[in-house]
């Protein structure tokens, strides 16, 4: 499974890929972007299976990214790892095409739930 994790945080998408790891997913097919901007140019080259997204960060968020995606026609599988938790948010991530939220901080057992779910 090719995987896109897009975090302002470093730090946090060690974490993400190490998660992952732990849930039984190669993390030697995973691609990293430190904004939405980049990941939604990395999507473009190269549509990855899933991707893993903050909400909030620099040059483009996360909702911002989906909602460009989807406008552009990219079905890519989406949901966001964030620290967001209002239903507000969380309807508006479902109306956009999320297709999940992880909230921060966050288990293997999110990841795994959400992993068999989407076929991961």
């Amino acid at each position: 499974m090719k995987i896109l994790v897009a975090d302002d945080s470093s730090a946090m998408r060690m974490m993400v890929m190490r998660t992952l790891r732990q849930a039984g997913i190669d993390a030697g097919d995973v691609s990293q972007a430190e904004d939405g901007a980049i990941a939604l140019d990395m999507i473009r080259d190269d549509e990855p299976d899933l991707v893993l997204c903050d909400w909030n960060m620099p040059n483009m968020t996360g909702i911002e990214l989906l909602t460009t995606l989807r406008e552009e026609g990219i079905d890519v599988t989406f949901g966001f790892i964030t620290t967001e938790t209002g239903n507000a948010l969380r309807s508006q991530a479902t109306d956009a095409g999320a297709s999940f939220m992880i909230t921060k901080p966050f288990t293997v057992e999110a990841f795994e739930k959400v992993l068999d779910h989407i076929g991961g």
